[in-house]
């Protein structure tokens, strides 16, 4: 069977350090083009990789035959750039948020369905050893009755790992939209999603900028949700955890609390209501830190499911419930009420 033919839009640090390595590694795949509005920065990726580069996504999408490409821009263009991409036959890996409203999150999906294309969004954090455990462990049963959880997702913030550095668009909020949440708490709402296998129906919002200067952006933010089965729980992203990057949640059940890389030895810890206490070393988790960017194995499963013909773990309706828990955080903060999805 031929290599799939593969596109990366966007040469920024995601596609750097995730993206493009991976597809490299991947046998089954050639990455033919990359694009970027930096021609410089366009032009080395490519002379990387072997590709071609292109500063015009529209003129890559036209002038190659593209199989897949991963979107890895700006949040104000994934979904004009996913839906250009989905027309002109290509299946679509787009990073987080998928979107910037439900409007446009229907909007890709609708276009993926109609061109019969593959489209994923880019959440990592399910594919992570100690939360598949961890769903497992719910799923069966050995947890028991799921009460309540508490999750975050901090660190110093996108200028100590964006291409940009300060000047990254992360803190534009024409360009991004949303600050930490969209950056990190999304990802956090789409695992609560995957590990309780519920949906939350109530948003409470508390989301601040208060940590970073010359942005209009979120930068702190502690979220209030609860599921359809009535869990409640906590759910935090920041950009001033300086001191040290926070991945963590616990999930407090009836038969056992889970602690979910919350300890630098064991990336996850069981702990039973009878006393006994069951320590996993799992492997760890993706993180910005130097010598931190294990695979996050997006790629794999993208490609997979192109080759297989399978819907991808996270398609284009669960990218887009997981990116409502987080608009309905920030109407809740306008409006200074719950929110009900």
């Amino acid at each position: 069977m031929s290599k799939l033919r593969v596109a990366v839009i966007g040469c920024g640090s995601i596609a750097r350090y995730r993206h493009l390595g991976e597809y490299a590694n991947h046998s089954a795949v050639d990455i033919v083009a990359v694009c970027d509005i930096v021609e410089k920065r366009a032009q080395k990726t490519a002379q990387q990789y072997g590709a071609k580069a292109y500063t015009d996504y529209k003129n890559l999408l036209e002038v190659e035959k593209i199989d897949a490409v991963s979107v890895c821009l700006p949040n104000y263009l994934h979904a004009p750039v996913s839906i250009a991409a989905l027309e002109a036959g290509c299946h679509v890996l787009c990073e987080k948020p998928m979107a910037t409203s439900k409007e446009e999150a229907l909007e890709m999906i609708n276009a993926a369905k109609s061109h019969d294309k593959k489209l994923m969004i880019a959440h990592n954090q399910r594919f992570v050893p100690s939360h598949t455990k961890a769903r497992a462990l719910i799923a069966s049963g050995e947890v028991g009755k799921i009460y309540s959880f508490r999750t975050a997702f901090g660190h110093g913030g996108p200028e100590g790992w964006s291409i940009d550095g300060k000047d990254s668009w992360f803190f534009n909020k024409e360009q991004a939209f949303i600050g930490a949440m969209g950056d990190l708490g999304v990802h956090k709402a789409d695992l609560l999603r995957y590990l309780l296998g519920e949906e939350f129906v109530e948003v409470a919002g508390f989301i601040e900028t208060s940590a970073k200067e010359n942005t209009d952006v979120d930068d702190n933010a502690v979220c209030i949700l609860k599921s359809e089965s009535g869990v409640i729980g906590t759910l935090a992203a920041s950009w001033a955890y300086t001191a040290k990057e926070d991945n963590s949640t616990i999930i407090y059940g009836d038969h056992a609390t889970l602690r979910l890389e919350d300890n630098p030895n064991y990336s996850l810890i069981v702990q039973y209501k009878n006393g006994e206490t069951v320590n996993y070393e799992l492997g760890g988790i993706q993180s910005n830190a130097e010598g931190g960017q294990t695979t996050t194995h997006i790629i794999d499963h993208f490609v997979e499911s192109i080759v297989q013909d399978t819907e991808p773990l996270i398609n284009g309706v669960e990218g887009m419930k997981s990116l409502e828990v987080i608009l309905a955080a920030l109407e809740s903060m306008e409006t200074k009420q719950f929110t009900r999805i």
